[in-house]
């Protein structure tokens, strides 16, 4: 559509000259001045950063070959700033913006020349005239027209009268095609020529430059759009341009930007220019996400707007990170909450007395952060975990048996909010006091399981034993204990309720001898009932308040030489050293005779006494008969002694029999005890052989004849010595008898058994030592009492002075048969 500029060629074929005339509309060009130049096309324009808005940088300039006017035009890219203006008439361009090398170092601007000329074409319209002329005649010079490439061509031509025309069906785009080259074919009707037929033909290529009419809406570039506003922005400022251009880029009208909706009153648009800008200030806006429905239109040069187009403009609020969690309490911001509560509430419970609510002012991931406590792990947890923006803060009870009021008096925790996903990481915390009240939780608790106490024997009633100590950790009235004691070793024993001393009954009187072992329970309680126990172990100490008592046999004894004789002495008290006994010699006659055991009190010779005859050289005395002063003292302190008068009879050594019997005199029971041992012994064996035999002959098939064994009765030898013993002990006279019988019982303990024999009296006991009244001693020290104690029946035997004589001749009388006897036969048969 439009005027078409035509450019035309002269071509000679053959004798005939064909002219093609054309009608040609040449489109307007930009004069090229060079780089340098400050008139021509605006290529390779340079200006200084600090050039002032408004100052005329340039001059557009150009022609157009048929002469028509021409107009200028400055175009930009979609979304880049408009940096100049210009003057359509004379081309003046002009600064409009300020230049910042370091933001944009390079402008691209597209400048445009119009001759003005334009108008719509439809299709099937002609719109040029082909002529070519030949100066045949006749049929020879009639002219036919060809297009070729017809199929490709948008156009077509009329065959005779050279008419171009557009194909019908088919529209001429400025925009997608500028220019349309076609080549036309002109031919004669052809002739002979020297004989031979001949046709000529001539070519011409035709140039059809479309101009553009106003037929294309605006279209936006740069699309889609997406613009930010951050929480900094200040109101008023802007945001981002939207860029639409004519769709006729020959000759583009100006455009008219506006915003239809989506704006809620918080944005603006520039008519002119397209730049979008924000009215409110950030905390203002509602919404995070505005989409602005935008709208384009042409405006003709006298001012009507004709077509128009719309985009859709994305604008995001975007929140800056700069505000960190904060707490709040009933009454705004807070960092420190407070509660009081019972220890030991239930697992699970909330902590409904504290009010705290968290919020970020910040928007998005910017407000995303996580709470926790930081403190005595284990005991609360906080929900949530996290939060975004806002959230109320729960603080749950978890381990119920840590809230103890006994370990904390105040548990204090720290509760820390911090950001997730940002670099800042900004966080901020509350601190957190839990004051606990006290409940009676606790029983009362003794120092140990078990208390140990000693205590002298004899110690005064009201004595303190010892004193034990509970306590209970809760405050106040739940805390008091009182104490009692129970068990059946707990009746000599009192103990004092409120101290826990535990102390001897008024009365009670301890003796180490009777009992020295006492063992009970002690109880704490609190004003609730709550108890615990306690075991008492009490030992009363031993005092030495015994003396050793030699036992009733010490009065005689009778030494074989080579044999040792024991005294012994028991020491009534409970414990050693007290009951420890120690023996000694005090007085003997001959000294230097004997020697004594301190241990054991056993007596005897001197190693250098090995028979009657070296006694004999000692001393006149020819019965043997020493009387020895010994002592049993024992090691307590202070220490008590007992002094006894011992007669020994000093004998030779016999056969075992003998010996025997005579080691037992003092002991009948012994000897009665070893005999009854050996006829058990010999039952037993009789028993058990008569039983084999009733077996045997039970299991045997035959039947044994009866044997009947007649043993010779054995025939003893005369037994001299028996009868000489019998002749001995057979007395002349009743007095007579009566000596030997306690002689002999004396001499041999065997005797004792003989039935109608009298024992001897049981001895006195010496008279109890003279102690301090226990009442009136301060102390516990006992003084140390000797004393002696001699046999009552020795006394009365000593005071019978016709006895004493008699006895010792007749002992002196056995000793010599003995003698001879073994010297004679060598052997002792009794």
């Amino acid at each position: 559509g439009g005027r078409v500029t035509a450019i035309c060629k002269m071509l000679f074929c053959g004798f005939c000259f064909v002219l093609i005339a054309v009608q040609a509309n040449y489109a307007p060009y930009f004069f090229d001045n060079g780089d340098r130049s400050t008139n021509g096309n605006m290529a390779l324009l340079s200006l200084s950063e600090d050039t002032p808005i408004g100052t005329h940088v340039y001059t557009l300039n150009g022609t157009d070959p048929e002469g028509d006017p021409v107009t200028y035009s400055l175009a930009y890219e979609a979304g880049s700033r408009h940096y100049f203006s210009v003057d359509k008439h004379l081309g003046n361009v002009t600064l409009i913006e300020e230049l910042d090398r370091e933001k944009e170092d390079e402008i691209e601007v597209i400048v445009s020349i119009s001759d003005g000329l334009s108008t719509n074409t439809p299709s099937g319209s002609s719109i040029f005239k082909i002529e070519a002329v030949d100066r045949d005649t006749g049929s020879g010079g009639s002219i036919t027209y060809f297009l070729q490439n017809i199929h490709a061509n948008k156009f077509t031509i009329d065959r005779h009268s050279g008419v171009l025309r557009i194909k019908t069906g088919v529209a001429l785009d400025y925009e997608k095609s500028r220019t349309h080259f076609v080549i036309v074919v002109a031919k004669d009707g052809g002739g002979k020529l020297r004989g031979h037929n001949k046709m000529f033909s001539a070519t011409t290529t035709v140039t059809v430059n479309v101009e553009d009419v106003q037929d294309t809406p605006p279209m936006f570039i740069g699309t889609p759009y997406y613009g930010y506003v951050y929480e900094d922005t200040l109101a008023g400022s802007e945001v981002l341009t939207v860029v639409a251009l004519d769709g006729d880029r020959g000759k583009p009208n100006s455009i008219h930007y506006c915003i239809v909706n989506g704006s809620e009153s918080s944005f603006e648009i520039s008519n002119t220019t397209g730049a979008i800008s924000v009215i409110k200030s950030p905390n203002q806006l509602k919404k995070e996400v505005y989409e602005l429905k935008v709208q384009a239109s042409e405006v003709s040069q006298e001012g009507d707007i004709s077509v128009y187009a719309f985009a859709t403009v994305t604008i995001r609020v975007v929140d800056l990170n700069n505000h960190p969690p904060t707490f709040y309490g009933e009454n705004g911001p807070q960092n420190q909450f407070e509660l009081t509560m019972y220890e030991h509430p239930p697992e699970g419970e909330i902590l409904r007395g504290l009010k705290i609510t968290v919020n970020d002012s910040d928007q998005g991931a910017n407000a995303k952060f996580n709470l926790r406590l930081v403190g005595p792990g284990g005991i609360f947890r906080v929900v949530p975990q996290t939060v975004l923006n806002e959230a109320q803060v729960t603080i749950i009870v978890e381990n119920s048996a840590a809230i103890d009021y006994e370990k904390f008096k105040v548990l204090t925790f720290k509760l820390l909010a911090i950001e997730v996903n940002t670099p800042e990481k900004f966080s901020s915390t509350a601190d957190v006091g839990i004051r606990l009240l006290d409940t009676n939780d606790n029983v009362p608790k003794f120092s140990s399981d078990y208390y140990v106490a000693r205590i002298p024997e004899n110690s005064p009633g009201g004595s303190n034993v010892v004193a034990v100590t509970a306590t209970d950790p809760d405050s106040g009235l739940w805390g008091e204990v009182k104490y009692s004691i129970y068990g059946t070793g707990a009746d000599l024993f009192l103990i004092h309720p409120s101290t826990g001393i535990i102390y001897t009954q008024p009365w009670a009187t301890l003796d180490a001898e009777v009992n020295s072992k006492y063992n009970f329970y002690v109880k704490a309680e609190d004003t609730d009932g709550k108890y615990s126990l306690a075991e008492v172990f009490i030992t009363v100490l031993d005092v030495n308040d015994h003396s050793p008592e030699f036992n009733e046999n010490i009065q005689e004894k009778t030494m074989i030489i080579g044999s040792p004789v024991k005294i012994e002495a028991i020491d009534q008290d409970a414990e050693e050293p007290n009951n420890i006994v120690d023996y000694s010699i005090m007085q003997a006659d001959p000294a230097n005779v004997f020697d004594i055991d301190q241990s054991t009190g056993e007596i005897k010779l001197k190693s250098y006494i090995r028979s009657l005859d070296i006694i004999h050289n000692i001393t006149k005395n020819k019965d043997c008969i020493w009387s020895l002063v010994v002592q049993a003292k024992d090691r307590g302190s202070p220490s008590f002694s007992t002094t006894a008068v011992l007669k020994i009879d000093i004998t030779e050594e016999v056969r075992p029999m003998a010996a025997f019997l005579m080691q037992t005199k003092d002991n009948p029971m012994k000897a009665l005890g070893v005999l009854a041992g050996v006829m058990g012994i010999m039952v037993m064996i009789t028993v058990m052989i008569s039983t084999a035999m009733f077996w045997r002959n039970k299991r045997s098939n035959k039947i044994m004849p009866v044997r009947r064994i007649i043993k010779k009765r054995q025939t003893h030898p005369p037994r001299m010595v028996r009868m000489e013993w019998l002749k001995l002990r057979r007395p002349n006279s009743a007095a007579e008898k009566f000596i030997v019988k306690e002689d002999t019982r004396n001499e041999n303990s065997n005797n004792n058994a003989q039935a109608g024999a009298a024992l001897p009296p049981t001895p006195s006991p010496p008279p109890p030592p003279a102690l301090t009244s226990a009442a009136a001693a301060p102390t516990w020290h006992v003084p140390t009492v000797s004393g002696s104690l001699t046999p009552t029946f020795i006394n009365k035997q000593l005071k019978k002075k016709g006895l004493g004589g008699a006895h010792s001749a007749l002992v002196s009388e056995l000793k010599m048969k003995f003698e001879k006897r073994n010297t004679a036969l060598g052997d002792l048969h009794i």
